[in-house]
């Protein structure tokens, strides 16, 4: 979602090679980075800034800020989300088809547009900023995001199109694209996965028309801010705005997952939005977080233009819902090009049921590695990034298993569990060997840190 950092996060990784319109000019063989710096080599990060990386069209030159790889730019322009009989695609048009005949607009046209083409490449500006993230904030980190230099950015949300489109008018609107952010390696999380952003103004007369009595209710007040509300709104605005908004959510779920659904609202506080909410379903008997939203920050709004207007704002998952509906076990298999996958989904018509058909599980391999941590700044991120570069989609999961302090030298050693699992064939000892070394020298290389192997 927009204003909130709290966003769905699902994450995958593919080992498809570098994409034609891609290309990364000037990158050195070797070189060094910390969490302010980032994976160089063959792995397109810290270059000076003569160095260019070509993308969508456009040349952008690289410096300290730089931290793309070439893996991360391969994926740039893949669009799950708009590749026929694609599961991503299923869900992106089951939220459509259900947005487009819910909501009906003065002249009998769908009330939400619709943008699922909308470049991944943004400004810090448009990411950040324009959301009222801080400079200071933890969210813009480097060890978090994908920079291609300190002014652009792959996005990191779909909430960085927010201002811009409620700036060009739109009143009401549906964003769909591939966001980028560097993360932990399990089943259900990958540097590039896919969101959907909502978002609906309402002007005084559309909040309050259907409200008896209602003429003289308002918009805004000279208030103050609490937890229940913004310093300008009217309690009353906010409540029919959160209802509205748990409205709105709750028929889309019910919709997609079915009328038995069972739906909690959670009131949370968060910097950039009062109040705002995390909605969550109950799922063969487990509560699964699927989004979060909330009442919009009248800042953001009214720097947009629309000052006479309230709104609210939300933000899902594409992965998190594709895998709950259709039951799939691992976030890798969205990019599989195996036909066993994809034509699972290849249906007549959006809603059709699918009961997916796991694919051969095969045995995981799994290597452990241990290293002296650097004196200068490291991140788990760091490592995280750099294992998924090397060993890409053979790799299933990276967990941090020992932290230890040497108490003489004071040193920090990690020792962290690769699990390797292809998920199409069975993988062999040696290729697994020859990539986990890979790994380690990668990482002596490029993170400065001390083997323990």
């Amino acid at each position: 979602m927009a204003m909130l950092w709290k966003f769905m996060r699902v994450a995958k990784y593919s080992k498809a090679a570098l994409s034609p319109k891609v290309k990364v000019r000037g990158i050195p063989t070797h070189s060094r980075h910390s969490s302010s710096k980032s994976v160089p080599s063959d792995f397109a990060a810290n270059t000076p800034c003569s160095n260019t990386v070509e993308l969508l069209g456009r040349a952008y030159p690289q410096d300290e800020y730089s931290n793309v790889t070439e893996k991360i730019l391969s994926k740039v322009g893949k669009n799950l989300h708009n590749k026929k009989h694609h599961p991503l695609w299923l869900i992106k048009e089951q939220v459509k088809d259900h947005f487009y005949k819910q909501y009906i607009g003065r002249r009998g046209t769908p009330l939400f547009s619709v943008y699922d083409g909308l470049s991944p490449v943004v400004t810090v500006q448009q990411n950040f900023d324009s959301l009222l993230i801080p400079q200071n904030h933890a969210s813009r980190r480097k060890e978090d995001n994908y920079y291609l230099n300190r002014d652009h950015m792959l996005r990191a949300h779909t909430s960085a199109h927010q201002w811009d489109l409620i700036h060009s008018g739109l009143d009401a609107f549906l964003a769909v694209g591939d966001v980028y952010r560097r993360d932990t390696i399990d089943n259900t999380h990958y540097p590039v996965f896919h969101q959907m952003e909502g978002v609906r103004l309402f002007s005084c007369h559309e909040l309050f028309s259907n409200i008896e009595d209602g003429e003289g209710l308002q918009l805004f007040e000279q208030g103050h801010r609490t937890v229940h509300k913004q310093e300008c709104h009217t309690m009353e605005a906010v409540r029919l705005v959160e209802f509205n908004l748990k409205q709105v959510l709750t028929k889309l779920m019910t919709h997609i997952f079915g009328d038995g659904l069972q739906v909690r609202w959670v009131d949370c506080y968060f910097p950039f939005t009062h109040p705002s909410f995390e909605m969550e379903i109950n799922f063969q008997g487990e509560w699964l977080e699927v989004l979060g939203c909330g009442v919009m920050e009248q800042q953001l709004v009214n720097s947009a233009g629309a000052q006479d207007k309230i709104g609210w704002a939300f933000g899902l998952g594409l992965e998190r819902l594709a895998m709950i509906l259709y039951d799939i076990p691992d976030i890798r298999l969205f990019w599989s090009e195996d036909e066993r996958f994809l034509k699972q989904f290849i249906v007549p018509h959006i809603w059709q049921k699918i009961t997916f058909q796991p694919l051969s599980r095969y045995p995981p391999l799994i290597n452990d590695i241990s290293f002296w941590l650097p004196s200068e700044p490291y991140s788990k991120n760091d490592f995280y990034d750099l294992a998924r570069t090397v060993g890409g989609d053979l790799i299933e999961k990276v967990v941090l298993v020992d932290e230890f302090t040497h108490p003489k030298t004071k040193k920090v050693s990690h020792c962290y569990r690769i699990i390797y699992r292809h998920p199409e064939r069975t993988l062999t000892q040696d290729e697994v060997h020859r990539i986990h070394q890979a790994i380690e020298e990668s990482a002596v290389r490029e993170l400065g840190v001390e083997g323990r192997f």
